[in-house]
């Protein structure tokens, strides 16, 4: 198929109904607005349901409501939007129910600015609601890969009957790129959904779909559920590429859109000869710790690069397990690193290494 130049929030939508999304959901917020406005347009022609909520809180409890009739269905939001959306997130996940969230961050806390970030790193995988769950957060790097990622989002939210969610940022949102949207095979072989509440048509009893549980016993036991398919997620989930690996002096981390800042400065330390490599999470739940076990002799340590104060950093670190120095490098409230400003920061970390 020939590729197609798309704006990256366009582009989610239409890999969204290409993954056979019927349904979605959401409330405007800047900058993913044309997340909606797309879906607004093309989900009826496929015979889907476009809906603007009144709020963020009623789309995403309507995300609920679609979600257990068994449809495949999306929302959308950026930074604050989706904190508005963390009560309904910890339902749904308590619910075991499957959706798929994108966010499109934009510089916080609060209110903050319209311009890109990473500042909801925490958010998104320490969870942001109450309770112990997890979401399966896929952080893509360019609009193609964002395609195939919302794509792939379906499916394992059905696989893991799990909230998915698709972390960009305004960058990412707001670029064209050339995209191709390859035939969708699933890696997964799908369950059926005899759980769903679609009426009993007389058959059986009525399915029950809540995360209300009374009884402590009860409640326990279904963390503990709940828990192993995390960890089954650890297992088979977390993805990550490698990036000029061979002996490098010093490995930079960073992802989506930060990490194509990270390899334009690598590839000019090395025409400087400073070899520097890059380990980039694509899954930053759960975070590709297999990716830090391997690392060649030459490392003389890491450095964290993001577009916040600091929130991966605690993952590296944790994946590290004090082997080497774990530095940090990043910019915030809508500045975006650029590749001097990370070159810097490498000669001095290393420079204070030697």
């Amino acid at each position: 198929m020939a590729k197609i130049l798309m704006k990256g929030n366009e582009a989610i939508g239409a890999a969204a109904i290409k993954a056979g999304c019927k349904y979605f959901f959401g409330y405007p917020i800047t900058p993913q607005n044309e997340i909606p406005e797309y879906m607004s347009k093309e989900l009826p022609k496929v015979g889907g349901v476009f809906l603007q909520a009144e709020s963020e809180v009623s789309a995403i409890n309507m995300v609920y409501g679609a979600a257990g009739a068994g449809g495949r269905v999306m929302t959308s939001s950026s930074s604050p939007g989706i904190a508005l959306k963390q009560e309904g997130i910890t339902y749904i996940a308590g619910a075991e129910l499957p959706c798929v969230i994108v966010n499109i961050v934009r510089g916080g806390p609060g209110l903050g600015g319209i311009q890109p970030a990473q500042s909801d790193y925490n958010q998104a995988t320490r969870g942001g609601g109450n309770g112990d769950y997890k979401l399966l957060v896929y952080a893509p790097a360019n609009v193609q890969e964002m395609v195939d990622l919302v794509q792939e989002a379906f499916d394992a939210a059905d696989y893991y009957r799990n909230p998915v969610m698709v972390m960009g940022d305004g960058m990412i949102g707001q670029m064209m790129e050339p995209i191709e949207f390859k035939e969708v095979k699933t890696r997964r072989e799908l369950p059926s959904k005899p759980w769903i509440t679609d009426g009993t048509k007389g058959n059986r009893k009525p399915n029950i779909i809540n995360s209300l549980f009374l009884d402590a016993g009860e409640l326990e036991d279904h963390n503990i559920r709940l828990q192993a398919k995390y960890a089954e997620m650890k297992e088979k989930e977390a993805r990550y590429e490698n990036y000029n690996m061979e002996n490098p002096e010093l490995v930079l981390v960073a992802y989506g859109t930060t990490s194509r800042i990270v390899k334009n400065a690598i590839d000019e330390l090395k025409e400087e000869g400073i070899n520097i490599g890059l380990i980039r999470p694509i899954t930053l739940f759960p975070f590709p710790e297999k990716a830090f076990e391997d690392i060649p002799e030459s490392c003389k340590g890491f450095m964290s690069v993001e577009m916040s104060m600091g929130q991966m950093i605690d993952d590296v670190k944790i994946a590290v397990n004090g082997r080497w120095p774990v530095g940090f490098f990043g910019r915030s409230g809508g500045v975006i690193p650029t590749p001097t400003g990370v070159k810097n920061a490498v000669k001095e970390m290393l420079g204070g290494a030697k």
